[in-house]
């Protein structure tokens, strides 16, 4: 996902952001934020310094469908679905001779992928943590991967040897530790498959959305997104009835894996809020207010507009307005969280609740609420269980 979540630049602002000592008080966010509808949840998490977003989010999304079910969850190991991705992305990589993305990043349909490939471990037996770190960090990993990578797609040999996969391997046992054939969990012996196969998520039964008019409605497309590596196709619908299948998701208890661009300077993850404010202009300004706005430079016009003290005039989003902000790279692939509820704020306007993987020391604990606009203008996809897909919408989907 340009992921801010699924590329280094994700850890890094998760990094900064846990760094920060700063303590945000409630009350001087300027919003009071009143939960509506919240489905049951696991455990935020914390992706630290890893470009992992993609596996943390879906694999949070998985848990608390478990959870919806009316089951204990069971934690999900990350690194697990992370190694065989980089694998596969390796695979890839070497017979597209270096012309697709290799990188940290991913989207949502990677994990079911690897669940029905590959199986699945539960966390503590497959933690991913083999270098000396108490958390994730993958900047020296991912940059050993790809430097291999490039050596052997130059083909210094005039062919591949057979020991290029070998190699790759043995960096991520190295890193990760070696993946076991067998494993006990609660007093059971599982392989990877058997354990996938004792859950009660199957594949299957998980559908991702998006919403753009560069291709048709009710019909599949592969998102054209540098971290789609898997060149995973979703169902593309009008922009209200994505929504629509969110709502609707929430409503019935299902939760909700969200790609997201979170770059936007109303997206203010310490404060706990993201949203999209109008832009000022002469017709919004008069007077003594329009002679200073006119003298301040483009940077502090952007600070001003993004210096908000509490529930702002937002934007109003189009299907039109959206896909240009698509197609001008405005809106672009960073992060893959969780919608978990809605909520409002003191005046009314409607936030959906989110569930982030970048820990919990922010001021409403690793949940943010992102306002209606916000999600209308910067989402790039969702993924729900096909049930939460209102029966009128999925009638119309297409192969």
């Amino acid at each position: 996902m340009k992921y801010i979540i699924a590329s280094v630049l994700a850890g890094a602002m998760a990094f900064n952001a846990s760094a920060d000592d700063k303590v945000i008080v409630p009350d001087s966010t300027g919003f009071k934020f009143t939960d509506v509808k919240v489905v049951k949840t696991t455990p935020v998490r914390d992706q630290n310094q890893s470009g992992t977003c993609w596996c943390f989010s879906t694999n949070t999304f998985l848990e608390e469908e478990m959870m919806r079910k009316g089951e204990k969850p069971v934690d999900l190991s990350e690194m697990y679905i992370v190694r065989h991705c980089y694998l596969d992305k390796a695979r890839k990589y070497v017979r597209m001779d270096g012309k697709v993305n290799f990188s940290e990043g991913g989207a949502a349909h990677d994990v079911p992928y690897v669940i029905e490939m590959y199986g699945a471990l539960p966390e503590e037996a497959y933690p991913g943590l083999n270098y000396g770190e108490e958390k994730h960090v993958h900047g020296e990993l991912s940059s050993v991967l790809k430097a291999y990578l490039d050596a052997v797609i130059r083909v210094p040999d005039r062919r591949l040897s057979t020991a290029w996969e070998k190699g790759f391997n043995a960096i991520l046992d190295a890193y990760f530790g070696e993946v076991p054939e067998t494993f006990v969990y609660e007093g059971k012996t599982y392989t990877p498959k058997s354990f996938a196969e004792s859950l009660s998520i199957k594949p299957d039964d998980y559908i991702e959305v998006t919403s753009f008019t560069h291709h048709p409605f009710y019909k599949p497309f592969a998102l054209e997104v540098a971290d789609n590596w898997l060149w995973g196709a979703m169902q593309n619908v009008p922009l209200d009835e994505m929504k629509a299948i969110v709502d609707n998701a929430l409503d019935n208890g299902y939760p909700v894996a969200w790609g997201a661009d979170v770059s936007e300077g109303g997206f203010k993850w310490r404060k706990g809020y993201a949203v999209m404010p109008v832009e000022k202009g002469a017709k919004d300004l008069t007077g003594t207010e329009l002679s200073r706005w006119v003298q301040l430079s483009d940077k502090d016009r952007q600070d001003e507009r993004y210096d908000i003290k509490g529930p702002v005039e937002e934007i109003t989003v189009t299907q039109e307005s959206r896909q240009e902000m698509f197609d001008r790279k405005e809106t672009t692939d960073d992060h893959g969280m969780v919608i978990v509820g809605k909520a409002v704020d003191q005046k009314g306007n409607k936030y959906y609740k989110v569930q982030n993987s970048w820990d919990t020391n922010q001021l409403y604990d690793g949940y943010f609420y992102v306002s209606e606009p916000y999600f209308l203008a910067k989402t790039m996809d969702i993924m729900v269980h096909k049930d939460a897909v209102p029966s009128a919408i999925a009638s119309k989907f297409k192969n």
